[in-house]
């Protein structure tokens, strides 16, 4: 049952952990009008499914406790136009949706009050495909291009299907027939192309509501593609710990995957069960410390109060825990695998 939230109380849930959202004071006009709002969010099933997942579905979460209609659009044809192959697309939908309410539910969310979309289910209709060619009719190659950069792997010579790829996402907000995208930074060209975009064709602009990124173990962002900045979804705690253990972090500095993690998502877990962070060390190194919040924990780091390799065992930790109702699904999570990604 959804709590009974007063607005403000709605507003501080949905937002936090929050980047921007473009058609703010709409959005707030929509929680006070107290009628239901719809929100989507959308992933191609390209590479496997991994811990920074984590992060946009603690706000599917977020969103379902507050009463949103949030529908979760597997988007397999844009998985094709992003590189994907053609012949593994079903497979690699099974894949993620297997995975994705797992997800959900680690985080916190009633997946009974999802809705899961197949792209190609509405991407192929006679209508969808007459508005494509409009859109496509109002857009010039470069603002394609610069909406597809930060999400389509386009490389130095780009294909035809890199230029679709923004303006099906900008459909799809009408096609889904919601109030609401979500989304990472990486796709606020897509969703102002939209905004822009929309209108010119007949419908009404949506609310562009954004997130943050959060950093791979190694390197700046958490990709699929780069194996050792993620932790797989199935990796068992062994693996999680050796992973952990090998990512950047400086003594000192905060601006790595590993706090990332600590802010974003497990000190927003905690504080919602009223629990802390403990990190453990051997009483000869201090014994162990208790955190109520990251703010804490941050200002130890700063201060190097606590060594690197104690707060990577702890996320390790923190993370396996998260994990363990993954895990419980692991044989058949691997069975959908090897045909979705027979490369591996």
């Amino acid at each position: 049952m959804v709590k009974k939230m007063g607005v403000d109380e709605k507003w501080d849930l949905i937002t936090r952990n929050s980047s921007e959202i473009i058609g703010e004071e709409e959005l707030k006009g929509k929680i006070k009008s107290g009628r239901e709002i719809s929100i989507y969010w959308g992933t191609a099933p390209t590479g496997k499914p991994h811990v920074g997942y984590m992060f946009p579905m603690l706000k599917v979460a977020d969103l379902l406790q507050a009463g949103f209609k949030v529908k979760i659009l597997l988007a397999d044809l844009h998985a094709a136009l992003d590189n994907a192959p053609w012949e593994v697309l079903e497979e690699r939908y099974k894949y993620y949706e297997t995975v994705i309410p797992l997800l959900v539910e680690a985080m916190g969310g009633d997946v009974s009050k999802l809705e899961f979309v197949k792209g190609s289910d509405f991407q192929m209709s006679k209508e969808y495909i007459y508005d494509l060619f409009k859109m496509s009719s109002i857009t010039t190659n470069h603002d394609s291009l610069k909406a597809a950069s930060e999400v389509v792997k386009l490389g130095d010579n780009p294909k035809v299907s890199g230029l679709i790829y923004p303006l099906m996402q900008a459909l799809d907000e009408e096609y889904l027939k919601v109030d609401v995208q979500l989304g990472g930074t990486d796709q606020r060209k897509i969703m102002v192309l939209a905004r822009e975009k929309l209108p010119q064709i007949g419908y009404d602009k949506r609310i562009e509501f954004i997130l943050p990124l959060i950093p791979g173990l190694i390197g700046k962002k958490m990709s699929a593609s780069v194996a050792a900045s993620k932790i797989e979804l199935t990796d068992e705690p062994k693996d999680v710990e050796k992973k952990v253990k090998s990512a950047d972090f400086i003594e000192g500095e905060t601006s790595n995957g590993v706090m990332a993690i600590f802010e974003r998502i497990i000190f927003v877990l905690k504080k919602d069960v009223g629990k802390k962070l403990i990190i453990e060390r051997p009483e000869k190194f201090g014994g162990n410390l208790e955190f109520s919040s990251y703010e804490e924990l941050e200002k130890c780091v700063v201060e190097r109060k606590v060594h690197p390799l104690d707060i990577k065992m702890a996320l390790a930790k923190e993370i396996s825990k998260l994990l363990e109702p993954i895990l419980k699904n692991k044989k058949n999570i691997e069975k959908i695998e090897k045909k979705a990604y027979p490369e591996n």
